[in-house]
């Protein structure tokens, strides 16, 4: 599995896991839902400030949004 896939599944999980949308998230990201979810799918990689944002926002550490263990 490439990166961004694995990256977008753990974000998708850690989303789901603190009962958001897709279209409450991309809203605070100022996104449409449909950029956003391109995120979750690996289209496209997110940026560094977007991680750092996401980790936050969905209290987990890059570790777990990269799945390093």
């Amino acid at each position: 599995m490439d990166i961004a896939k694995a990256v977008g599944e753990n974000l998708k999980a850690a989303r789901q896991a603190k009962g958001i949308t897709q279209k409450q998230i991309a809203a605070e990201l100022k996104k449409y839902q449909s950029d956003y979810s391109d995120y979750e799918t690996g289209r496209v990689q997110l940026d560094y400030e977007k991680i750092v944002y996401l980790c936050r926002r969905f209290d987990i550490t890059p570790n777990d949004l990269f799945d390093f263990r």
